[in-house]
């Protein structure tokens, strides 16, 4: 298939779906669903992390949705979005069936990583079927401290880390499932060196790998600053160099990980070689949890 604009016949949306050009009847496949962040829609949240781009190496499908919610700016909010957000998901595991899935991951930038924090806290229906969570820069299980220049003017108290899922802060889900945080250097104060997520499941010392080094830049970014943007929100795409940090010995073969892109800020695209290694990680994690849950839901 490739690529088509599906529609979730409950609501009537489209979001793009994307699958390997040569998916053969049976394979396995890891399914991403994939959220935008606050002020954006799915089309450019599929340039911003181009995983489509490694959907054939991967075997990877990929949903991308837009929030419905438009005023004063395009944002999930659970009453107009959960239910199609689970549609998606019914909709993939019908098209391809649920035996063929061996990971679910939910992968959301800024308030898309948000969402994807509270449906793993609030909603079982993604608690029991999410094997994975990529945040891009939606928050941190352990969370960063953000600097003053990220914040719009006035607003940083009001938006800083509280009680609550916020930018730079996620709380911990009660279920199982692996973790990877990726960031931004300059929207961030400094990245913790322990991960309570880490802890939980008896992971080591974080250990430092290669770093990534991209000689092409990303594919996009916030062109409504063009000209008056900071570091900490983004700037233009360009090359670059990302520093990765992983917790060995998680049990169960936990991925948990932290991303770390150099000079880069909220809002740069992705770039090929970082989008690939936390693709890498993706695969490289445990599943099977669709599997159980569409199990017991048929013998219930």
């Amino acid at each position: 298939m490739g690529h088509i604009s599906a529609v979730d016949e409950q609501t009537g949306r489209k979001f793009y779906l994307d699958d390997p050009d040569d998916l053969k009847p049976g394979e396995p496949v890891t399914f991403i669903l994939n959220l935008h962040g606050g002020g954006s829609v799915g089309a450019w949240q599929r340039a911003y992390f181009p995983a489509v781009d490694f959907r054939n190496r991967y075997r990877l499908v990929i949903a991308t949705p837009s929030a419905a919610t438009k005023e004063p700016m395009r944002r999930w909010v659970g009453e107009a979005d959960d239910a199609h957000l689970h549609n998606i998901v019914r909709y993939v595991l019908g098209k391809y069936g649920a035996d063929r899935i061996k990971a679910l991951w939910l992968v959301g930038h800024s308030q898309g990583g948000m969402t994807s924090n509270r449906l793993l806290l609030e909603d079982p229906f993604f608690q029991d079927r999410v094997d994975g969570w990529l945040s891009l820069s939606g928050g941190r299980i352990g969370p960063i401290d953000l600097p003053d220049s990220f914040f719009p003017p006035g607003r940083a108290a009001h938006l800083r880390p509280t009680g609550l899922p916020r930018p730079g802060q996620a709380l911990a889900p009660g279920c199982d499932l692996s973790f990877i945080f990726a960031v931004g250097e300059h929207e961030m104060v400094a990245l913790p060196e322990t991960s309570p997520w880490a802890e939980k499941y008896g992971a080591g010392p974080r250990e430092r790998r290669a770093d990534i080094v991209d000689t092409e830049p990303g594919q996009i970014h916030d062109t409504t600053r063009e000209g008056n943007s900071t570091p900490a929100w983004g700037l233009s795409p360009r090359p670059g160099v990302a520093e990765v940090w992983v917790y060995p010995g998680a049990r169960d073969g936990r991925v948990i990980a932290d991303v770390v892109r150099l000079d880069k800020g909220h809002t740069e695209g992705l770039e090929p070689k970082v989008t690939e290694a936390l693709v890498q990680l993706i695969v490289s994690a445990p599943g099977g949890k669709v599997r159980v849950a569409e199990a017991v839901t048929a013998s219930a």
